[in-house]
């Protein structure tokens, strides 16, 4: 739009975000239905773009691909997101209309696709895309990361029925009112085996200005008086001296709103220094992602993190006031039965320590992700119906194992232990923590 190009968005879900459409007996869609979105596409549109963050959905997401690819085979059609930039040549052999897949960051990328059908000029001297060439898929120049974040556009809003979300309460983190997302940073410098980022994005680490990011949130709390932002980053809080600017710039602008990090962050930026100066800025909520609780596993998986030096970043933060929950996964391709056994008893020492929640989940192979890619040379991968509906790796009533040590059912009864001995060794501790818990039910 900045660059004089008409444009407008179907958000299938804030249309209708009270509506669901129940696929069998587990999955339920969220939103309009796929011929509402169709006929919501401009019949007079030149190109059509569309999204796809997660491989789960892929089984869901490639029909209403196709739908639209049918109906409008006279447009340009492209797509891009996580998913489909780890597997591209994948999607682009599954839904035989889709001309083109944007790789990684898409904000230049579109806006030189638009520019291109202006021109009629070819799609093949733009980079960052996997172009249908024929019956040959063409992988263009890599595209630079973004660096001049703070250049980009804000989000336009105003394209979608944002309101519908706030007054839904719909958002990915703790519910504390009407919640914005926002991103503060991009990418992660670090190269976890079980995650698709640096493949998405690579492994560098870009944050915004901090001055500016508080004018942003400024704007929409005076906008849309929220009450929260949920931050959506990769990994946050990597660099101490960023986050002790972002926390002080809230206090000296005395901003009235709680913020949380739902998707999980490192501990090495967080200490008895920066735990104070993120609950008075108004953290509520961390999300760290220890993943294991066996130092083997954590080596054999790149996470590059100290237990010991985590644990100590736990206590800061609950000391501060800081509602604490840990992501933990088991089942990777490689763990024992003693991997899992100690992983549940850091569980129980985590929470002595004060934690107040966890997320246990079984490993699921992400595309883009190096234990992924390794699984797929060793055919351990077939990329049917039921590989994408099983990478669903928060269903607790079903488990898929990529262990060699370990059954698809052991992994299912370890991940119930998991969550029963945290929780009831979090009341023994603090049985406080009961009469909260029925609180809040």
């Amino acid at each position: 739009r900045n660059n004089g190009h008409e444009v407008s968005i179907v958000d299938a879900i804030g249309l209708d975000p009270e509506k669901k459409t129940y696929l069998g007996n587990k999955l339920f869609l969220i939103g309009i239905s796929s011929s509402d979105i169709l006929n919501l596409i401009p019949k007079d549109a030149d190109l059509i773009g569309i999204s796809g963050m997660f491989s789960y959905e892929w089984s869901t997401l490639r029909p209403l691909v196709n739908m639209i690819g049918k109906k409008f085979r006279d447009k340009y059609f492209i797509a891009g997101g996580e998913h489909f930039t780890s597997v591209p040549e994948i999607c682009l052999e599954q839904c035989r209309d889709l001309d083109a897949i944007a790789l990684g960051e898409g904000e230049e990328t579109i806006v030189e696709i638009a520019n291109a059908i202006d021109s009629n000029s070819s799609w093949l001297n733009i980079a960052g895309l996997v172009v249908r060439d024929n019956d040959k898929f063409v992988k263009t120049d890599k595209r630079k990361r973004l660096i001049k974040l703070d250049e980009i556009p804000k989000p336009a809003w105003d394209l979608v029925p944002i309101n519908k979300y706030l007054d839904s309460k719909l958002s990915i983190g703790v519910d504390r009112g009407r919640t914005m997302p926002i991103l503060a940073s991009r990418g992660c410098p670090f190269q976890c085996t079980f995650c698709s980022s640096p493949t998405m994005w690579g492994t560098r680490w870009i944050a915004r200005d901090a001055k500016l990011l508080c004018d942003e949130i400024e704007e929409y709390i005076k906008k849309y008086k929220i009450d929260a932002i949920d931050f959506y980053d990769l990994t946050a809080i990597v660099k101490k001296s960023w986050i002790v600017e972002f926390c002080n710039e809230v206090i000296s602008r005395n901003l009235n709103f709680t913020w949380q990090l739902p998707s999980g962050t490192r501990s090495e930026a967080i200490d008895e220094d920066v735990t104070p100066l993120l609950y008075k800025s108004g953290c509520r909520n961390l999300n760290y992602a220890p993943e294991s609780g066996s130092e083997r596993m954590l080596t054999s998986i790149k996470k590059k993190i100290k237990l010991s030096r985590m644990t100590k970043s736990f206590k800061s933060s609950v000391k501060a006031g800081i509602n604490i929950k840990i992501n933990i996964m088991i089942g990777f391709p490689d763990e024992t039965h003693k991997d899992v056994l100690t992983t549940l008893w850091y569980l129980i020492k985590m929470s002595f320590v004060g934690v107040h929640d966890v997320s246990m989940g079984v490993f699921a192979p992400y595309p883009g992700s190096e234990i992924y890619s390794d699984l797929v040379k060793k055919g351990k991968i077939n990329h049917n119906e039921k590989y994408w509906e099983e990478l669903s790796y928060v269903d607790i009533t079903f488990s898929k194992s990529y262990c060699e040590n370990i059954s698809s059912k052991s992994l299912l009864y370890y991940n119930w232990l998991g969550y029963f001995i945290f929780y009831t060794s979090n009341y023994i501790f603090r049985p406080i923590r009961i009469y909260k818990t029925l609180k809040n039910l």
